[in-house]
């Protein structure tokens, strides 16, 4: 039988997909489309991407500091700003995900913005400048043509990112060590800390099976959905 620390882990990597990966495609999509067209996107591809190519456990640190209940800088402002008393974000099990999943979106974000802009600049301008000349407004181009156009780039996007998420490991080491009172352990956390902390490399090992499984089937589930939705330039 699957122990409830695995279906404790199960829950908490779901929560953490649904919050990381809807938020970091939507606002990499954003920041994609308002860079697409403009002068220097070189510049700021190379700006959004920094974070990627910085270690992610250098960045987990940085954000214990920023997220710190007590002298943290985002508790600070929120203070200062807004009056209100917030709470410690990594020791409080109502918070603490959503607060590692905005880490990680924010770590992520780079890859995925280059992701979406590859995409665009496949798009031929010829489609929209025809649809723009033929009386489209910029929303009905973004909507019927854009938009279409890029849902490969958006179903490879989707895929990595869902893979990604069920992979997490280092920010919950570093940031939770899989507190507190288990509200952050992750899939890949609960197969070390079965295997490294308590020894248990036989179970250690079926956890491992069964992440594998839940990942590829989760996988082959969006290969077969994106039949009805992902459209080809032919």
């Amino acid at each position: 039988l699957v122990s409830p620390e695995f279906r404790t882990a199960f829950r908490n990597t779901l929560y953490y997909t649904l919050l990381t990966v809807p938020t970091g495609l939507g606002l990499a999509l954003l920041v994609a489309l308002g860079v697409n067209k403009v002068r220097g996107r070189t510049l700021y591809r190379a700006l959004y991407f920094a974070p990627v190519i910085t270690s992610s456990v250098a960045v987990s640190v940085v954000w214990q500091y920023l997220l710190n209940g007590d002298f943290g800088i985002l508790n600070a402002y929120l203070r200062d700003w807004f009056g209100v008393n917030p709470p410690n974000w990594l020791a409080d099990t109502r918070f603490v995900m959503p607060a590692i999943a905005l880490v990680s979106v924010w770590w992520n974000l780079g890859l995925n913005v280059v992701i979406f802009l590859a995409g665009l600049q496949n798009i031929p301008r010829t489609l929209e400048e025809a649809a723009l000349v033929d009386g489209a407004s910029r929303f009905h181009v973004l909507r019927d043509i854009t938009l279409p156009l890029l849902t490969p780039t958006i179903f490879f996007a989707i895929v990595v990112a869902v893979i990604f998420s069920f992979q997490t490991f280092d920010q919950i080491f570093v940031l939770t060590n899989g507190g507190p009172l288990d509200a952050s352990r992750t899939l890949v956390f609960h197969v070390y800390d079965l295997a490294f902390r308590d020894f248990a490399f036989g179970q250690s090992s079926a956890a491992a099976v069964l992440l594998f499984v839940t990942i590829l089937a989760v996988t082959l589930l969006q290969f077969t959905a994106q039949r009805r939705w992902v459209h080809d330039q032919a």
